[in-house]
């Protein structure tokens, strides 16, 4: 038998109005002062690929509708459901009311490689993902519960933070028994 590429409409796709009603997992996606307008899109778009609960946009991290946001996102900043804060530690408060366990990923002297990672009765989940070139704000850090870090081998030790975004999700969601 040949494989065979699947055309669109057999890829099972959700319309807005099903996926507004379908489940969300348990999951919020904190954005920390993100300059580039094209990892805001594409991180909603990965956060409209797992259904995630909502993006927080804090800062200067800009809010849709913006073209530059569209041209990545693809009609995803229809369907996820985002918040702006002026301030992270805002949006990190409001996470903490909710009941979620705030997570950053960020590379520091206690941070645990996402593969070594093992959450212990983790129900609800806020990743926080920081700014392109200084990463999650100082203010910020004393305020989660642990830090996450991506194990790299090169000489950058640097992913972008939308690939992260992907990277970090998909293994947590994995351990969180939601995929």
């Amino acid at each position: 038998m040949t494989m065979k590429k699947l055309r669109n409409e057999e890829l099972n796709r959700l319309t807005i109005d099903e996926f507004r009603q379908a489940e969300k997992k348990p999951v919020i996606i904190i954005l920390d002062n993100i300059r580039s307008l094209h990892n805001i899109g594409s991180i909603f778009r990965t956060g409209d690929a797992f259904r995630v609960a909502h993006i927080y946009l804090c800062g200067i991290t800009a809010c849709p509708p913006h073209r530059e946001i569209h041209k990545t996102a693809l009609g995803s900043t229809e369907t996820v459901d985002w918040t702006y804060f002026e301030k992270t530690t805002e949006a990190i408060e409001l996470a903490r009311k909710e009941g979620y366990s705030v997570i950053a990923l960020e590379q520091t002297d206690e941070s645990i490689y996402l593969n070594e990672y093992q959450p212990v009765d983790l129900k609800k989940l806020a990743l926080v993902l920081g700014n392109e070139i200084k990463g999650v704000s100082e203010d910020v850090i004393p305020l989660v519960d642990g830090c996450l870090e991506i194990p790299q081998f090169g000489h950058k030790h640097s992913f972008n933070v939308s690939v992260s975004s992907g990277i970090a999700l998909w293994d947590l969601l994995q351990k969180m028994k939601l995929l």
